[in-house]
């Protein structure tokens, strides 16, 4: 028998309107109208999370394959080729196939063929710099001399096209989000001149990942006090870390979570405007507190019912 637990969360901050909005609108909810509203809704997604056994036995990455492994120590130069995928190696980088590979999950493991170094590189390598305007494409090449003080270029900080380079490389295992919770998962760990920790690239074999399975979300649309959440920012014990989306005039954010043995179902309550306002997505961050830690339980959205990725970019 499942166990439920649902929880009010004090909201991590207040989204200011781009329009005055009422502050208790007459035709908005009460709180606890909102909160049974979730509910509801969040025991429909519970319910119809039906994932299949992949998703408890198989290796189902909740995460992106690419990730810095410990403080990087950005510039905005290097974060840009970071997102980019811009890098250039200075090694030979081998192109032997491993051997198989152990993934370490709370409660097992499992061995998964792994791919190269130099397959793991070419996927992490998504190109080169384009040039930009008065910049370098090579760090060590300096930018030429003014002629004078009135040149007509602008001096205005400017993100540098630049690679980063690739100068060593090893095979070890990284912290994922994975169906099964956390996991130990091989990766490639490529050291970067101009970052003070490495790259990580996952180097489980493309034909040992699974993928999530589509979700079924509920016939009803959303309540219109309701928003979906999109995305995990960070797991610590029972606290999450989610990114929900809201209008750019919505106030009186509130995160809201429903708990059971196996899920956990965010989401999050607003205001609504009822002035003029432009259309836009805001991504909000907000702090969920769990009645315990999140464990091996996946995390649903209430808008579409399906498992929510850590994104850390």
């Amino acid at each position: 028998m499942r166990r439920v637990f649902v929880t009010l969360c004090v909201p991590l901050l207040l989204v200011a309107g781009c329009a005055p909005a009422d502050p208790e609108p007459a035709d908005a909810p009460p709180p606890d109208g909102r909160q049974a509203a979730f509910e509801e809704r969040a025991t429909q997604i519970a319910a119809a999370w039906q994932p299949g056994p992949s998703w408890s036995d198989g290796y189902i990455p909740l995460q992106e394959p690419v990730m810095t492994v410990g403080d990087p120590g950005f510039t905005p130069d290097t974060q840009a080729a970071f997102r980019a995928g811009w890098y250039r190696d200075q090694i030979p980088l081998p192109t032997d196939q491993p051997e198989d590979g152990t993934i370490q999950f709370p409660s097992g493991t499992l061995t998964v063929p792994l791919v190269s170094a130099a397959e793991a590189y070419r996927e992490l390598d998504r190109g080169d710099p384009p040039a930009c305007g008065g910049r370098p494409t090579n760090p060590a090449t300096p930018p030429a001399p003014a002629d004078g003080p009135d040149t007509g270029v602008s001096t205005a900080p400017q993100t540098a096209c630049i690679p980063l380079t690739v100068t060593a490389v090893e095979l070890d295992s990284v912290p994922v989000r994975t169906s099964r919770g956390e996991a130990a998962v091989p990766a490639w760990l490529f050291t970067i001149d101009e970052l003070t920790a490495p790259v990580a690239r996952l180097a489980v074999a493309p034909t040992a990942v699974g993928e999530p399975p589509e979700p079924t979300a509920p016939s009803a649309p959303l309540p219109q006090e309701l928003v979906g959440a999109l995305d995990l920012r960070a797991v610590d014990g029972a606290t999450l870390t989610v990114r929900v989306g809201i209008g750019a005039c919505d106030t009186g954010l509130t995160p809201l979570v429903y708990e059971q043995d196996d899920v956990v179902v965010v989401g999050g309550a607003v205001i609504r405007s009822t002035g003029v306002c432009t259309e836009q997505l805001l991504l909000e961050p907000v702090t969920v507190q769990l009645t315990a830690p999140l464990g091996e339980r996946t995390v649903l959205d209430v808008l579409g019912g399906g498992p929510l990725r850590l994104t850390t970019g």
